[in-house]
């Protein structure tokens, strides 16, 4: 393990539920996978001009416990595979207290830049590569996401609209938010779902809140995600449209999953499709709601279970 990003939490990086938005820890996640970029002699990948870089091709994230503004941290990092194109590198924030924030693991693809296609690693970076190896802590590993599930092969508009997936957000892509290849950030993936989220979920959470009430309790409810999978298929550019399309996954009492494509309406292909793991959050104490059968019976309606990552 080695150290990668050494920081602290912006507020402006802090969103409504009063922790760090999702979009900013992939954005520390790809500094970090910068830096480690340097170590093994790809200094070259994300800087201007670059002919080849390093783009993430499936990650699975966990969200251990929350960022606040303010709060320092740092990142640390290893390899956990090679092959001739690609590496799986782990990545881990840790909070000053020693407690583990969030864990990235991310098949990341060495890439030609003009086509897109991955390609072979040097000898001498795949044997940086490999000098990285190294074990992360088991408490960090996937929960309830099976990462040995294989993706499914394509999604599209015309899955989506098969079994009446919602739309929940819709928008393009800004200039503003293209890296140096000209390609869309990959925070922008995971935000542009953040911020439609609430299309999906509030007329649930209103019906949590009316339930709340009816005990006679008072609840300012929001919302946490703890894991999230994310297969990044193709990389949009400024002017590209998107349309954000949204099926449910598992229910239980305390934790509940949903599937959400990000697809361009012009080719009717997905850009990414993903899956997060979420719960309900009070937030004045910061603590889970459960759920009640009758609730989570409601929830199952508000989208189709046919989609997938």
């Amino acid at each position: 393990m080695i150290e990668l990003y050494r920081g602290s939490i912006n507020t402006w990086e802090c969103d409504e539920m009063g922790h760090m938005n999702v979009r900013f820890y992939v954005a520390k996640m790809m500094e970090g996978l910068g830096e480690l970029a340097h170590v093994v002699g790809l200094g070259h990948a994300f800087g201007k001009n670059a002919q080849s870089t390093l783009r993430p091709r499936d990650q699975h994230i966990r969200f251990i416990k929350e960022a606040h503004a303010g709060a320092p941290f740092t990142m640390t990092g290893c390899v956990l595979d090679v092959t001739d194109t690609s590496v799986l590198v782990y990545q881990q924030i840790t909070h000053a207290s020693g407690e583990p924030c969030a864990s990235f693991r991310t098949w990341v693809d060495h890439i030609d830049v003009d086509s897109g296609a991955a390609f072979n690693w040097t000898a001498s970076t795949r044997a940086q590569l490999e000098a990285l190896k190294d074990e992360p802590p088991a408490v960090t590993a996937p929960r309830s996401l099976d990462m040995s599930m294989p993706t499914r092969a394509s999604a599209t508009m015309a899955d989506a609209d098969a079994v009446g997936a919602p739309v929940i957000g819709r928008g393009i892509v800004l200039p503003q938010h293209l890296d140096l290849t000209g390609a869309m950030m990959p925070e922008f993936f995971i935000g542009r779902v953040s911020d439609s989220i609430s299309h999906l979920l509030r007329p649930w959470r209103e019906k949590v809140r009316e339930a709340a009430l009816a005990r006679g309790e008072t609840l300012r409810m929001g919302g946490a995600v703890l894991e999230y999978r994310i297969v990044y298929r193709r990389w949009p550019r400024a002017g590209d449209r998107m349309v954000i399309r949204s099926g449910s996954g598992f229910r239980k009492e305390k934790v509940h999953s949903f599937i959400h494509w990000l697809i361009d309406p012009d080719t009717g292909l997905a850009w990414c499709t993903s899956e997060a793991v979420a719960v309900s959050l009070n937030l004045d104490t910061r603590k889970i709601i459960p759920s009640s059968p009758e609730l989570m019976e409601l929830l199952s309606e508000v989208a189709p279970e046919e989609l997938s990552a």
